[in-house]
């Protein structure tokens, strides 16, 4: 049996800001390891300048080349269509059944689980691990989640504050600016030799998508 952390999202591109969060979830709530889940589709929003599915998740690959801890999943993104979490968590408990599941959101995406599919059912196969930020409280998310989540179905973790997120990236390459130390420098090394996110994108998102999680 194994503890393991499922760290879901666009990752368009991935940055270093997933890689921290990866990294503090995996040691402080004592995981075996995290596994990076690129979504095919997220069910409620465009993914902007999207290059697809395979190519951020070739990205994530890259990202975790090097590190024990951190694996990647194809099942989101082989399975297409929208990636619904709790269809995930159903996927990951019929392959390894013995396994104990940590799904790792922020705190916005945190308070927004009652809206997701079948929240309970995915409390029911995995722990909620909440990300500590700055602007939401831990207290306003046991609150928001009160009716819903048992006392040992969520936990936090401290997250260091890094003010990145993928549009700022995606807009630093448009504009010809450098992401070195941004980015693992393969990840930076594969937007370029692929020619990725060189055209202009909307300044429509905010520094809070370097949380990960762009699902339901």
């Amino acid at each position: 049996m194994a503890r393991v952390g499922i760290l879901g999202g666009t990752f368009n591109p991935p940055h270093i800001a997933h890689l921290v969060c990866a990294q503090e979830a995996r040691a402080q709530l004592g995981l075996d390891r995290v596994v990076l889940m690129p979504v095919h589709t997220p069910p409620h929003k465009e993914v902007v300048a999207d290059p697809g599915a395979a190519v951020r998740l070739a990205l994530c690959q890259a990202a975790a080349e090097g590190d024990p801890g951190l694996e990647v999943s194809a099942l989101e993104v082989d399975r297409g269509g929208p990636s619904w979490t709790v269809d995930t968590l159903r996927a990951i408990h019929a392959r390894a059944p013995g396994d104990e599941l940590t799904f790792i959101v922020g705190g916005d995406q945190a308070q927004g689980l009652p809206t997701w599919r079948a929240p309970a059912e995915i409390l029911e196969r995995a722990v909620l691990a909440v990300a500590e930020r700055e602007g939401i409280l831990r207290e306003d998310v046991r609150a928001r989640l009160e009716d819903l989540a048992p006392e040992d179905r969520l936990v936090f973790f401290d997250m260091p504050r890094i003010d990145i997120s993928s549009s700022q990236l995606r807009r630093r390459v448009a504009a010809g600016r450098p992401i070195r130390h941004l980015v693992p420098e393969r990840v930076a090394e594969l937007i370029a030799e692929r020619g990725l996110y060189r055209t202009p994108t909307p300044a429509t998102l905010t520094p809070m998508e370097a949380s990960p999680h762009d699902r339901s």
